[in-house]
């Protein structure tokens, strides 16, 4: 089944309060139907926006919300580069989500064994086909079109034996991090990303208008059975040709 795509270009205003309703829909409808929701949630300005928004958001039962990190720096929780730090200031500690349904990684291990426990964490997810069904991971782009930890032309993008990998030569710092990979992030049922800025619009048009060879990490989130949805504020849809 081809991936179902859907490009949302907003105002620059409306970009955080769109993305806070989409996910907060999404939750609603995972646990109607599951029970619980399954979320990977990303740092940067993603994170910003789902924190500014979320916590204020009527009618979501977050008690049955369990989040996890699409990728994450191997660094202490008091260093300003930690992901789960900003979370935990900016939304978690304004929401009742169980601290044990919060999946972190251990920063005191190397970085290949913090990546192996991570997996096991991931495995708390309920499987089809083998691997982890995330009911929305919310992604990010940087601008050499990198996403979770997955950068270009680095061996991870090939990587299909695991569903967490180390890496230890981030072109971008910190350089030791743990990542999903790319078959866990194309299993799930709905990829968003959220871009904004008038210095995304090459590469966002690159990403969602090119025929490229060697695709940019984030043109190779394509869920195999799932949603991808992109979100995106006029300024990042700047360069794109066609018509949204």
């Amino acid at each position: 089944m081809p991936t179902e795509k859907k490009i949302h270009v907003l105002d620059d205003k409306e970009l955080s309060s769109k993305v806070c309703e989409f996910v907060a829909a999404k939750s609603k409808e995972a646990i109607e139907s599951r029970g619980c929701f399954n979320i990977g949630v990303s740092g940067g300005s993603v994170a910003k926006f789902l924190s500014a928004g979320l916590p204020a958001k009527d009618g979501l039962d977050w008690t049955k919300w369990k989040v996890f990190f699409c990728d994450e720096r191997l660094v202490p929780f008091d260093n300003d580069d930690s992901t789960y730090k900003y979370f935990k200031e900016n939304m978690f500690g304004k929401v009742n989500i169980p601290s044990d349904q919060i999946y972190i990684i251990d920063p005191t291990l190397s970085v290949e064994d913090a990546a192996i426990d991570y997996a096991k964490k991931v495995d708390n997810v309920p499987k089809e086909n083998n691997l982890p069904v995330f009911d929305l991971l919310v992604l990010g782009m940087g601008p050499d079109g990198h996403t979770c930890s997955l950068f270009p032309g680095h061996k991870l993008l090939q990587e299909t034996s695991v569903t967490v990998a180390p890496i230890s030569d981030s072109p971008k710092p910190p350089p030791s991090r743990v990542t999903l990979t790319f078959p866990v992030v194309n299993n799930t049922r709905c990829a968003m990303f959220v871009s904004g800025g008038a210095g995304k619009a090459e590469i966002v048009q690159r990403i969602l208008e090119g025929n490229e060879s060697d695709p940019l990490p984030a043109a190779r989130v394509q869920p195999t059975n799932g949603e991808l949805h992109w979100f995106l504020d006029t300024g990042a849809a700047g360069a794109l040709k066609a018509k949204y």
